[in-house]
């Protein structure tokens, strides 16, 4: 301003300058107040079936990952991240809404698995679509002002439901499958980033929230030959050339960030909606594996729950591993709260920019999940509670519970449950209390039920404990009769059925002074059995006569076992000896005898027929599976 005052009159210089200047200091004021500060444009980048350990950042040796693994070593990188479901659908409703599947009622992928004779249980209908009245993510940005588009894999969107009906201004649904030799890529990512970029260059100068559902590396498996010959020594080298070229669209989306030089203000998101695929499915062999974690896409071990999770946004996230945990279902409060607009309505899932922005300790947190389905993987009904470094895992076909300590086994081969039979009841109660207050809907039995059906698919072979080969080819032999097994679409095999019915705690009819059913979650049985002549009764139809293997889900506590009960159904009878489980709320599944059961209204009686010790047991469930 020196060189050009002697040439301005001080009328001018007061009317151009001080309002300039006035202008200067109170931009610099809001500046350093944050209150001009614009929101980080977002771009979520969502993988499909990803293992937790497919990337060279979390560990893979024979599968390349160079521009994710750049986008880890600038970012934060989550050790313990979860997909908030084993299988797409109710992950990605998580992601987008900030809501427990289970509140939303789509706990499985959409439509589901078909029932079939080879499930004990029967499927609860789903909603086919985030519910009416429940915003989504592109939704709660829109007061701030975002331009929202989405591309790629919904999978969201029964009924016809698109993106751009639940908030999105922009849908490009791409090709999921264009073929091997396409420049699109074998999975259409490669088209997919191209589409990105597009948006990206046309919306540089406003905010905007940008979410790839890459279809890679989802099967069917595909990708150039070329690329496959590059990894032949791989576990599977089409899976590794799908990652590498999954890997490039990152590449080419994160360099156009660069060139429009809006980087810096672009909080870039990259997950997976569950974990890797550790079994042979549409024809193609096992795709990843996710050594050390247990099982994979379907499951809810870790190994189909644990997902890469990687957020950068330079200079405002701090960089480094995180070990706390966090879920999916996060990520839709925590960038609300990054965009400085209200958040979902429910408590669901935390926000995490504590966490990401000032590297603040999360307070404890329980993590849970509620998969009422069998999955084409061979996942079958059950949930699941992680909280601090324990888990345990509920099975709905018959109330078996695991407990597992994941600091010391992360790969869940050692079930701690009759080690620690006290943390088996709290943490079951913890799970039952959950699942009643998001309203959870259980499976029913199958009154279609073939033992030998369901053998065939989880007896044997048992998919939740299959160990990965040298190579994924080598394994399609010996696991191709499961795989056939698991696609039987049959309901009743040539030698009828083996109907399934339960007789559940609640629904009993208790005669005697003491004994009642107690409905606190942590409880939820028929107990203060301490006189016994008390008796439970439960009246029912049978519409298969003939002889019925018996099952309980008993508890009993410490040097309580012991006592005789016998049940008794028209003129049969049979009677078992009551054990202990270490605690009346850590239920065993027993089978305990048989009973013929007549056709028609039949009632079961449950009586002592000696008392041992102060109380007889604790009793959750009576199931009655007929075998001829």
């Amino acid at each position: 301003m020196k060189h050009l005052a002697p040439y301005l009159r001080p009328a001018f210089t007061s009317a151009i300058f001080r309002p300039l200047l006035l202008l200067c200091v109170a931009s610099a004021f809001l500046f350093a107040a944050g209150a001009v500060e614009p929101p980080p444009n977002i771009v979520i980048l969502l993988a499909d079936d990803l293992g937790v350990n497919d990337l060279g950042c979390y560990g893979r040796k024979d599968q390349r990952t160079p521009h994710l693994d750049r986008l880890a070593l600038d970012g934060a990188r989550f050790m313990n991240a979860y997909a908030a479901a084993s299988v797409c659908s109710p992950s990605r409703a998580a992601l987008m809404t900030g809501h427990s599947p289970a509140r939303l009622n789509l706990t499985t992928f959409i439509p589901g698995r078909s029932d079939r004779s080879s499930h004990r249980l029967l499927k609860q209908e789903i909603n086919p679509a985030i519910p009416a009245g429940v915003k989504t993510l592109p939704e709660l940005l829109k007061p701030a002002g975002y331009v929202t588009a989405a591309v790629g894999k919904w999978h969201l969107g029964g009924q016809g439901q698109q993106p751009t009906d639940r908030g999105f201004d922009e849908y490009h649904p791409g090709e999921a499958n264009p073929g091997p030799e396409s420049s699109l890529g074998g999975k259409g990512e490669l088209g997919h980033a191209d589409w990105a970029v597009d948006f990206i260059g046309r919306n540089a100068g406003k905010p905007f929230l940008l979410f790839v559902g890459f279809h890679n590396p989802h099967v069917p498996v595909a990708a150039h030959p070329q690329r496959v010959a590059a990894h032949a020594g791989a576990f599977n080298p089409i899976n590794a050339a799908m990652v590498e070229s999954l890997d490039e669209a990152v590449g080419r989306i994160l360099n156009a960030l660069e060139k429009e030089r809006i980087a810096r203000n672009t909080l870039v998101v990259f997950t997976s909606d569950n974990g890797g695929l550790h079994v042979p499915e549409a024809n193609d062999a096992p795709p990843t594996h996710n050594s050390p974690f247990r099982a994979g896409k379907g499951f809810l071990y870790e190994g189909g729950l644990r997902v890469p999770l990687i957020l950068r946004w330079p200079e405002r996230i701090n960089r480094g591993e995180i070990a706390a945990p966090a879920v999916l279902g996060d990520l839709c409060p925590t960038l609300c709260a990054l965009a400085k607009v209200p958040g979902p309505t429910v408590g669901d899932f935390q926000d995490l920019t504590p966490l990401l922005l000032t590297g603040a300790a999360p307070g404890a947190r329980t993590l849970t999940w509620h998969q009422p389905h069998y999955m084409n993987q061979g996942g079958r009904p059950g949930g699941a509670l992680r909280e601090g470094d324990w888990k345990l895992v509920e099975h709905y076909e018959d109330g078996s519970l695991e407990l597992f300590n994941l600091a010391t086994d992360p790969g869940e081969t050692q079930n701690l449950a009759f080690k620690e039979p006290a943390r088996v009841a709290d943490l079951r109660g913890k799970l039952e209390a959950w699942r009643r207050s998001v309203g959870a809907r259980l499976p029913l039995p199958n009154p279609d039920f073939d033992r030998a059906a369901w053998e065939a698919c989880y007896v044997a072979t048992d998919p939740a404990v299959l160990q990965p080969a040298a190579t994924a080819e080598s394994m399609r032999g010996s696991l191709a009769a499961w795989r056939a097994a698991m696609d039987e679409r049959s309901r009743v095999s040539e030698k009828g059925p083996n109907p399934l019915i339960f007789l559940e705690a609640r629904d009993a009819h208790v005669v005697g002074d003491k004994l009642r059913y107690e409905n606190p979650p942590q409880k939820d049985t028929l107990g203060v059995w301490v006189n016994p002549s008390d008796t439970a009764s439960w009246s029912f139809n049978v519409s298969s006569p003939g002889q019925y293997r018996v099952s309980i889900l008993q508890g009993c506590g410490k040097s309580q076992g012991g006592s005789t009960v016998a049940l008794e159904a028209g003129t049969d009878r049979c009677e078992f000896t009551v054990v202990e489980t270490g605690h009346f709320q850590h239920f065993v599944a027993r089978e305990v005898g048989r009973l013929r059961l007549a056709a028609g209204q039949t009632t079961l009686t449950v009586r002592p027929v000696e008392k041992k010790a102060a109380a007889v047991m604790d009793l959750r469930r009576v199931t009655l599976e007929r075998i001829q």
